[in-house]
Formats: C-alpha cells, structure tokens, sequence
C-alpha cells in the first residue's frame, strides 16, 4: 500500500530543480520513453513522484559512463517493471561505482534542498554511516555522492539503528567487493588474456581494452537484478507468506 511520500506530488519544475534538470529534459526524457508519464491531477496538472527523481538519477549516472541515449534506452528496457523508487537509486548507487570521482562539494542549504527536506544533525550522522556524504572543512560544508544521498534520504525514516546501518553498510562493502574480484578475475583470465595472446595487432587490443569499459553497466545490472531476486527469496524464507504481502514486494 503506498505511504504519502510515494504519491506524486511534484510538478515539472519542482521535480526539474531536485534533479538538477531543465524542464525540457524531463519533457525529452518522456518523449523518448525514458522517463514515465507523470500522473494528472487537478487542473490537468502532471505530478511527478520518488520513482521519477530516482529513473532522473539512474539516467544521468548512465550519461556519465559514456552511454548514449538510444544505449540507455536499450538498458531501462530490460530492467524489471517493477521496480520501485529504491530499486532504482541502489542501481543508480552501484553504477556509480564504477566512478571514483562522483563526489561534489556542496553547503548545508544546498544538500537540505537537494535532499527535499530539514537535516538535523542525527540525519547527517546517519546519511555518513551510508557513506552518502562526508563532513568537509567547515560544520556547513559537505562531500556528498549524489546517488547515494537520494537512497539515504528515502531510509532515514525508516527505523533502524545507527549501529545496524554501520553493520550492513560493512556487509554490502565486503561481498560486494569480493564479488567485483571475482568478476574481474574470470574476465581477465577467460576474456581479456587470451583475445591478447591470439591477437597480433596493438591497435586492436588497445580498442578491446577500451570497450570493455562499456560493458561495466551491464555488469552492474546483472549484479543487482540477481541480488534483489535472491534477497526476496532470503526475506520470503525468513518471514514466510508475509514476504510477499502487496506492501513488501514493492518495498513500501
């Protein structure tokens, strides 16, 4: 059953400056079909809701990767239709992790306007825990990742410990890492080593070199599609026929 703060309740300018979009982008994105149509209220007025700040969000991490727009149309095709605001900030949040640079620097109005809402300084405490932000310089300035300042924002209301975010920011690091290893290892070995032993030309291995970077998206989708499959099959193991309750298959 959808909460308030899942209504759409925003209208093109208001989602346009929480993007940090014009509002003929959004209006592009939604002629193209990479951005859904908004719900009409009052007045034929069109409202925007949390899934189309995060599908904002996911689109322009993927415009900084290097994809085109037909590019990122094909990858938001293939992602589950149901995949609600969340599903689609920790995608957004994991491709951007292939960017080591994706931190700005911003002021406490700045990140209060970005994060659609008043921060106090247990919320700040709780967004560092995430890693969505780092205090910097002055008790007003912050580093934050945009990404993950968006999925943080939407947890703060949720009612759970600072500690218990700390452990499963710690588990998340470290099987996420283990699973990167992996993946990279298996590449190298049955992918990129042998296309450069059997191939003469540097030209050519140098091209291969840098296509692989292009795959890293798909890569990233794979990962959080089989991971979200399998946590619903945990959570529908652990709490039985309550899993899969209208409320919790969407994550609301």
């Amino acid at each position: 059953m959808a909460t308030e703060a899942d209504e759409p309740t925003l209208t093109v300018d208001e989602l346009a400056a929480r993007a940090g979009v014009t509002v003929r982008t959004i209006r592009f994105y939604g002629t193209r079909g990479l951005l859904p149509p908004p719900a009409i209220g009052p007045r034929r007025i069109g409202r925007y809701g949390p899934g189309h700040l995060s599908r904002l969000a996911l689109i322009e991490e993927l415009q900084h990767q290097g994809m085109t727009l037909a590019a990122i149309e094909r990858y938001l095709e293939r992602l589950p239709e149901d995949l609600n605001a969340h599903d689609l900030a920790i995608h957004r949040a994991l491709v951007a992790s292939w960017t080591p640079d994706s931190a700005e620097e911003t002021t406490r109005a700045e990140l209060e306007r970005r994060a659609g809402r008043a921060l106090s300084e247990e919320d700040i405490d709780r967004l560092a825990a995430m890693g969505a932000l780092q205090r910097a310089g002055g008790p007003a300035e912050f580093r934050i990742d945009p990404g993950l300042l968006r999925l943080g924002v939407q947890l703060l209301d949720v009612p759970i410990a600072y500690e218990t975010i700390i452990a499963a920011r710690t588990v998340l690091m470290e099987h996420t890492r283990s699973a990167a290893h992996e993946l990279t290892r298996l590449f190298q070995e049955e992918v990129w080593e042998p296309y450069r032993e059997r191939e003469p030309d540097p030209a050519r291995v140098a091209a291969m070199e840098s296509r692989s970077a292009s795959i890293q998206p798909m890569v990233v989708q794979a990962l959080v599609t089989a991971f979200q499959r399998s946590l619903k099959e945990e959570l529908r193991a652990a709490f039985g026929a309550r899993a899969d309750a209208p409320g919790d298959a969407d994550g609301r």
